[in-house]
Formats: structure tokens, sequence, C-alpha cells
């Protein structure tokens, strides 16, 4: 679904800015990724029932020059410099019993694409270096992992 909106609208008060703390994996085979977010004021969320291969992408992002990129995020880098856009940021939520997130483009004009993964939104911020916020809801004191 698409719609426009302001992109600099204020933040909504009831997400919170959030960077990536860890990246790694449940499992020995490396087939379920984690991601643990962590806000300004130490409270973190724990994300994870994705797919490994994600979180080898996060992982390589801004660490090893020369690596290709893949294509699916070729794919939209190359989209959004034919179409003068820029994502600028992503916002994750829960719906139902799942995280969706919203992605958030800024450029000719704004965009905003709504409902999708959480995991690959949480790829792309991390690829293109951009603010990821996420519900206050979700976040909890520090844990033990």
């Amino acid at each position: 679904m698409r719609n426009t909106m302001n992109i600099d609208q204020a933040q909504e008060p009831d997400y919170e800015s959030v960077k990536i703390d860890y990246v790694g994996f449940v499992d020995p085979y490396a087939v379920e990724g984690m991601v643990v977010l962590k806000a300004d004021d130490g409270k973190e969320f724990h994300m994870r029932a994705f797919s490994g291969e994600v979180v080898k992408h996060i992982s390589s992002f801004g660490e090893n020059e020369g690596e290709p990129v893949p294509s699916i995020y070729k794919m939209i880098e190359e989209i959004c410099e034919e179409n003068e856009l820029v994502l600028v940021k992503v916002k994750i939520y829960e719906s139902g019993q799942v995280l969706r997130a919203n992605l958030y483009f800024t450029g000719k004009k704004d965009l905003v694409l709504r409902n999708y993964r959480a995991s690959d939104a949480m790829a792309l911020a991390s690829f293109y270096n951009i603010p990821i916020l996420v519900r206050k809801n979700l976040l909890k004191e520090t844990m033990d992992a």
C-alpha cells in the first residue's frame, strides 16, 4: 500500500530512535537471526525469528568494502536513484503477532511504503545507515540474552 505524507513531520511520541547493538544467530546452523536494538536510555528490543541470510547482510554492511551488494538491495537503490528518492527512516511496530515496518522515502515527492517485513526494513536501514524507530512499548530494560 502506498501513501504520501509529509516526511518532516515531528516524530510521534510513541516511537524511540534505536541503534543496532548486536547482530547474531539464535541457532548453531545460522538459520534464524537475531538483532538487539538499543535506545539511548539503554532499553532494548530483541528482534528474532527472521532469516539468517538477512543477518549476514546486516553484518556485512559497512564492514566488508568491495563485497557485492545483494541484488535486492541494489535493485532498490537503482529504483530510488531513477526516481530521485532517498530512504530516510524506517519504523518497526507490531501488527498482530508479527513485526512489520514502514519505509519513509523523500525526494521529488514523499512516499511511505507500509506494512513490510521488519527484517527487510532493518537490513535496508543498516545498508543506508538511516534512523530506525521502534514503538516504545516494544523496548524493555536491558536483558541478558
